[in-house]
């Protein structure tokens, strides 16, 4: 969910207002997932060889780092030093995610914003706009990883397209289905592009094996849909 930065507020970064007052502000908030300025695509030398069960897409130099849990290969992107929260630095990309990262977030169920884990007592939170998903019109998937309690009013009051009342998806059940990206096949010169799908490809697809990923895709089935201040209420009561 690529959101503009969270208004300043106090501790962080020092400013001087006057000579003698001395005010702090706290860093904007950031999703942990968004791609920052500097961070590139790195060189794919990407090859299709014969794999026995067929074609299949390969990095000339591929570490395991290069796939997903299922196997299917990552489009690779270069990493900003991190701060000493352990967040990206960098302007932030604030239309694009960082592939591995996104990837990261949604394989573990750890929240987009902070990355830490989003299961909550009522389930994961996954957020979606008004008009981004019909819930009677199942299946639900979504590319964006959830997030935590802590995270959820503000990713819906700085997100556009939430529209500050997000329909709130508290999933039981999320299982992964397949990867947004881009297909490769072989031409007479060589390597080339094929397609890069609207839709996410499902794991186990047959052009999966030469397919390079750039997003992961979720199924919700099994959720119910609240509003944000429903889900606030439930949440607070837990604690109370």
């Amino acid at each position: 969910m690529i959101c503009p930065p969270l208004p300043v507020s106090p501790f962080g970064e020092m400013r001087e207002k006057n000579r003698s007052v001395r005010t702090w502000t706290e860093p904007p908030l950031v999703p942990f997932i968004t791609q920052r300025e500097g961070e590139d695509a790195a060189p794919d030398n990407l090859i299709i060889l014969l794999h026995s069960s067929g074609p299949r897409l390969y990095y000339l130099d591929e570490d395991p780092r290069d796939r997903d849990l299922r196997g299917v290969l990552w489009a690779r992107c270069s990493f900003n030093p991190v701060d000493e929260r352990g967040q990206p630095t960098g302007t932030p990309q604030w239309k694009m995610m960082h592939p591995y990262r996104q990837m990261m977030c949604m394989q573990t169920m750890r929240c987009q914003v902070c990355q830490e884990p989003a299961r909550t007592p009522l389930g994961f939170i996954f957020l979606a706009g008004p008009k981004d998903q019909d819930p009677i019109q199942p299946p639900i998937i979504t590319n964006q990883p959830p997030v935590c309690p802590k995270h959820a009013r503000a990713a819906a009051k700085l997100c556009p397209h939430l529209e500050e009342d997000p329909l709130v998806f508290l999933a039981q059940s999320a299982p992964l289905y397949g990867v947004h990206g881009t297909l490769y096949g072989l031409g007479t010169d060589g390597l080339k592009v094929v397609a890069q799908p609207d839709e996410p490809l499902p794991y186990g697809h047959g052009n999966i094996p030469t397919f390079l990923a750039s997003q992961m895709v979720r199924r919700l089935s099994s959720f119910r849909v609240v509003g944000i201040d429903e889900l606030t209420q439930e949440l607070t009561a837990l604690i109370a």
